[in-house]
C-alpha cells in the first residue's frame, strides 16, 4: 500500500444541515398512531444490517462508475463514495502508532436493565475498526446514543457497548466517561498500537449538534486521524462528523459508510435495469422528493402504505376512515397525472372497523372502502401485482412498509413483499432495503443474510435518494494517492 499525502486543508465556513428531523424511528406505538393519522414523538432507534452479497456489490460499483449523477440543479449534488477517500486506501505505513478519531454509529437500543437488544449497530461498526487494529493504529472510539437532553444522563452512557464491541474485536476495550478534556488526553496517552478507546456520548454536549468550532477543535485534540463511518448521521452536519474534519488530515470514510454510498448512489445513478421502487409509509408528505426522486429514477414505483389513500382519493376513490392528507390530494393528482403508468398502485386492501390488534377485517377492492372502515394492508390481489412486477426486476430500492405490520392481521403485505425481494436476490437481483421500518420488518421475518444490502440510516437513505448533498461526506478529503 503505498503511503498517502495530503496538501493542507482550505478554511470552510459551517455546513448547515437538513431541516428534516433526525434519523430515528418510532416506536412500534408511535408509528401505529403515526399511520393512522396521530401526530406523535419519534424516538431514536434504527435497526439496521451490513449483510451484502459481494458480486451484486462488485457489479452495481462498475454500473455506477460511467458518469456522474446529474444534479436536478446546482446546489444539489451528490457526493459520490469512488470520489472520497477511504480507509482501504489507508495502509500500515499511514495508521501505525497513528491516534484515528472514529466517528461510528453505536446508538443501539437498550433495555430497562440497559441490556442491548438489538447489536446490529455495532456489527457493522466492527470490520473498519478491525482494519484499523490490524494496522497498528491508536483508536478514539465515538458516537451518540439516544437523545440526552440536557449534559450527561446515566442511561445514554456508551457504556454497554463496550463488552460487545470486546467481544467482536477479540481484544479488551477501554472506556472513559467523556469525549474532551484532560481525561481523555490522559487515556490517549497510554494507548497502545492496536487498541481500542471508546469515548463518552457526544451528545452530552449540545455543541456537537451545534456544529461548534471550539467543540469540534477539542474532539480533534487528540487524534491525527479521522474516520467516518456513521452512516446514519452522515445527513448532519455535526462537530463529530463534519466539524472535526477541518482539523484532522486524513479524513476518510470508514467501510460501512462507503458500503451504503456504493450501494444506495449506485443503484439511483446507474442501475441494473429494470430499476422498481417500492414506496411505503404512513404520509406523502413525508416521501414527496423520495418519489419525485425515483419517478425520475425508476422504471417503475409502487405505493404502498398509508400514503396510498392520499393517492385513492386523488382519484376519486371511497377510503372510508383511511388515513389521508387532504392538502397533499393535489400533488397526488399531480404526480399521478404526471408520472402515467409508471405508479403502481394497490388493487386491495384489508380493511378493519378500528385501529386494533382485535378489529374485524375485510378484503375489499382499492376504492371500495365503506365509511367507518380503514385500509391497514395490501390484499392478496396487489401482493400478486408487485411479484408480477418485480419479476423480471434487476435492481429494487424498498423504502416503507405496506402495512401496519407489527399487527398480525395486517403484515402480510409487508413480509411478502420482504419474501419476494430475498427470493429475486437469489436470482441475481440487487435489492436494498432502506428506512427504519422496512428494516425492522425483514430483520423479524429473518431474511436480513438474503438481502443485498440493508441500509443503517433512515434519514440519511431519505436524502441520499432525493439526492441531497450529506455533509458528512461532503467535508471527507477527495482521493490523492501518491507513490
Amino acid at each position: 500500500m503505498s503511503s498517502m499525502t495530503f496538501a493542507p486543508r482550505a478554511s470552510a465556513g459551517v455546513v448547515r444541515g437538513s431541516s428534516r428531523p433526525s434519523a430515528s424511528r418510532q416506536t412500534p406505538t408511535a408509528r401505529l398512531a403515526a399511520f393512522n393519522g396521530v401526530v406523535s414523538d419519534r424516538v431514536s432507534c434504527i435497526h439496521g444490517n451490513v449483510m451484502f452479497q459481494a458480486p451484486a456489490l462488485k457489479g452495481l460499483r462498475a454500473a455506477a462508475r460511467p458518469a456522474l449523477r446529474a444534479s436536478r440543479n446546482a446546489t444539489r449534488q451528490v457526493t459520490r463514495a469512488e470520489d472520497k477517500l477511504n480507509v482501504a486506501d489507508l495502509g500500515k505505513s499511514d495508521l501505525e502508532g497513528k491516534r484515528v478519531l472514529v466517528r461510528a454509529d453505536l446508538n443501539v437500543p437498550l433495555d430497562k436493565d440497559q441490556n442491548i437488544t438489538d447489536d446490529t449497530r455495532i456489527r457493522a461498526a466492527i470490520p473498519t475498526l478491525k482494519y484499523l487494529v490490524e494496522n497498528g493504529a491508536k483508536i478514539l472510539l465515538t458516537s451518540h446514543l439516544g437523545r440526552p437532553k440536557n449534559g450527561p444522563e446515566d442511561k445514554f452512557r456508551l457504556t454497554p457497548v463496550v463488552p460487545r464491541l470486546s467481544e467482536l474485536l477479540g481484544t479488551k476495550v477501554e472506556k472513559v466517561d467523556d469525549c474532551i478534556g484532560p481525561e481523555v488526553e490522559a487515556a490517549v496517552g497510554k494507548l497502545q498500537n492496536g487498541q481500542v478507546l471508546v469515548l463518552e456520548n457526544v451528545r452530552f454536549y449540545k455543541e456537537e449538534t451545534a456544529n461548534d468550532v471550539e467543540f469540534a477543535k477539542k474532539l480533534a485534540a487528540n487524534a491525527d486521524v479521522f474516520v467516518n463511518d456513521a452512516f446514519g448521521t452522515a445527513h448532519r452536519a455535526h462537530a463529530s462528523t463534519e466539524g472535526v474534519t477541518r482539523y484532522l488530515r486524513p479524513s476518510a470514510a470508514g467501510l460501512l459508510l462507503k458500503k451504503e454510498l456504493d450501494y444506495l448512489d449506485g443503484a439511483i445513478s446507474n442501475p441494473k435495469r429494470p430499476f422498481v421502487a417500492i414506496v411505503g409509509g404512513s404520509k406523502v408528505s413525508s416521501k414527496i422528493d423520495v418519489i419525485k426522486t425515483l419517478l425520475e429514477k425508476a422504471d417503475k414505483v409502487i405505493i404502498v402504505g398509508g400514503m396510498v389513500f392520499t393517492f385513492d382519493k386523488a382519484r376519486g376513490y371511497g377510503v372510508g376512515s383511511s388515513l389521508v392528507e387532504d392538502d397533499k390530494v393535489d400533488l397526488a393528482k399531480e404526480l399521478l397525472q404526471s408520472a402515467g403508468d409508471k405508479i403502481i398502485l394497490p388493487t386491495d386492501v384489508i380493511i378493519a372497523d378500528k385501529f386494533a390488534e382485535d378489529a374485524k377485517t375485510d378484503t375489499v377492492q382499492t376504492g371500495d372502502v365503506p365509511d367507518g372502515w380503514m385500509g391497514l394492508d395490501i390484499g392478496p390481489d396487489s401482493v400478486k401485482l408487485i411479484q408480477d412486477t418485480l419479476a423480471d426486476a434487476q435492481t429494487v430500492l424498498w423504502n416503507g412498509p405496506a402495512g401496519v405490520f407489527e399487527m398480525e392481521a395486517f403484515s402480510k403485505g409487508t413480509f411478502a413483499i420482504a419474501q419476494t425481494l430475498a427470493d429475486i436476490t437469489k436470482k441475481g437481483a440487487i435489492t436494498i432495503v432502506g428506512g427504519g421500518d422496512s428494516v425492522a420488518a425483514v430483520e423479524q421475518a429473518n431474511l436480513g443474510d438474503q438481502i443485498s444490502h440493508i441500509s443503517t440510516g433512515g434519514g440519511a437513505s431519505l436524502e441520499l435518494i432525493e439526492g441531497k448533498t450529506l455533509p458528512g461526506v461532503a467535508a471527507l478529503d477527495n482521493q490523492k494517492v501518491h507513490a
